[in-house]
């Protein structure tokens, strides 16, 4: 099944291709009824919308909003919403399907959700910001709700944003709903540790990827690409841990220290300059040269198709930790699986996001909330269950992580399909 196509002249990878290959993969070898890969292999739901919004000089601008809900078998729709000029139908739909597939490997009541508006939110003012996101949840409130759909942070929203799009659905529901969205803010139904939640699964799966190589946390070196909420919060946490971080890069350019890099201090940099380029101590790094890097870890944690054909045949860590989703082409997984890196597929690796999410729904519903302690250590009890899950499938299956994941997680929402009457005469062939 062919993942790339032409379009306006250039040759694209594309992600919904991408995941309908992989989940493909998976009911192939589980042997499942066509009819599984026939109802995974597209979404339930997918809604345009058009979002008029008054620019400060006074005119109107429609910018165009999307939402899929890929399958609710398990229990409502669950996903971020991003905000990006790149965002497009079959990037929100294979998102839509990763967080199905990610639900289901971590345990969750929840099907795969995901929405985006195609708008570069640095061009918007606070309040034209501010009435996208209100527009966006005034189109789209007839398919969503606690029980619907249930949205979050993604690449370029955070907390403020999502507590509008609460606020407005409050508004349109007349009276409060705070289970409709999560990553809010606390002091309105969020929940403790969110923020650092999926940085934190990240950096647990590493931990767990190292028990199982042998390798000692404070002997080893990473990288990581992308410095936003979860690059900037796996740093720390990695350098908590005792590993040196010895390059990161961001939209703006990279900064490398061959002896590590002060990460709180960059972060405070960060904040002031906007980009780790420049940064005090460290030499500027590409993209390019940041994978190519010599180091035991690389982290991923941007955008979709940044380890391809191109930059995997230069990698040298042992450990490729996929923070950011699709961030791996199936050209770039087969050159990591050749070199023989441990890869720890993306709908495993950030899973500690939706984990969280999972845990302030939960939280809103009850009317109760945990301390973050707490919060911290049920997410990690999820995390080590489900790396161990599929660690398991893939010592059981001699396969790959990234397909040992998509085993697991095709076979659970096919078990779902099972006990609910929509496969007849199949057994799971071995324990997911």
């Amino acid at each position: 099944m062919p993942v790339k196509e032409q379009k306006n002249g250039e040759e694209i990878t594309n992600p919904y291709l991408i995941a309908q290959q992989l989940i493909a993969r998976a009911a192939q070898s589980l042997d499942l009824p066509e009819g599984v890969y026939n109802i995974l292999k597209k979404p339930k739901r997918v809604m345009k919308v058009s979002i008029p919004v008054r620019k400060d000089n006074g005119e109107y601008v429609n910018y165009t909003g999307m939402r899929s809900q890929h399958i609710d078998i398990l229990g409502p729709t669950k996903g971020g919403i991003r905000f990006h000029p790149k965002v497009n139908e079959d990037e929100v739909v294979a998102l839509s399907m990763w967080m199905s597939l990610k639900s289901a490997l971590v345990g969750l009541p929840f099907g795969g959700g995901k929405g985006g508006v195609v708008v570069n939110p640095k061009e918007l003012s606070e309040r034209e910001l501010e009435e996208l996101s209100r527009g966006y949840i005034r189109e789209l409130e007839p398919i969503i709700g606690p029980d619907k759909d249930v949205p979050a942070p993604d690449v370029n929203t955070n907390g403020q944003i999502m507590g509008w799009m609460l606020d407005e659905f409050d508004r349109l529901r007349g009276k409060d709903v705070s289970g409709f969205i999560t990553g809010k803010p606390v002091i309105i139904g969020g929940s403790e540790g969110r923020i650092e939640a999926t940085g934190r699964g990240v950096v647990i799966n590493i931990m767990e990827a190292a028990k199982r190589l042998n390798l000692e946390l404070d002997e080893l070196s990473a990288v990581i690409q992308g410095f936003g909420n979860v690059g900037s919060i796996t740093a720390k946490l990695l350098q908590e841990q005792g590993v040196k971080v010895a390059a990161i890069t961001d939209a703006g350019g990279g900064a490398y220290n061959p002896d590590g890099l002060d990460i709180v201090s960059l972060i405070n940099y960060v904040n002031e300059k906007g980009t780790v380029k420049g940064f005090p101590g460290s030499r500027d790094i590409t993209n390019e040269e940041l994978f190519a890097a010599d180091c035991d870890i690389l982290v991923p944690a941007a955008l979709e198709n940044q380890i391809t054909e191109k930059t995997a045949p230069s990698i040298k860590a042992s450990i490729v930790a996929e923070a950011a989703n699709g961030p791996t082409t199936p050209q770039g997984n087969h050159i990591m699986e050749q070199k023989g890196i441990f890869v720890i597929p993306d709908i495993l690796c950030n899973a500690g996001g939706v984990t969280v999410s999972y845990f302030e729904w939960v939280q809103n519903a009850m009317h109760y909330f945990w301390k973050e302690e707490e919060v911290n250590e049920k997410l990690k009890e999820k995390m080590e269950n489900a790396f161990d899950s599929v660690y398991r499938m893939k010592v059981e299956k001699n396969a790959s992580m990234r397909e040992s994941a998509y085993l697991v997680g095709v076979g659970r929402l096919a078990e779902a399909m099972k006990a609910r009457g929509w496969i007849k005469n199949w057994k799971m062939p071995i324990e997911c």
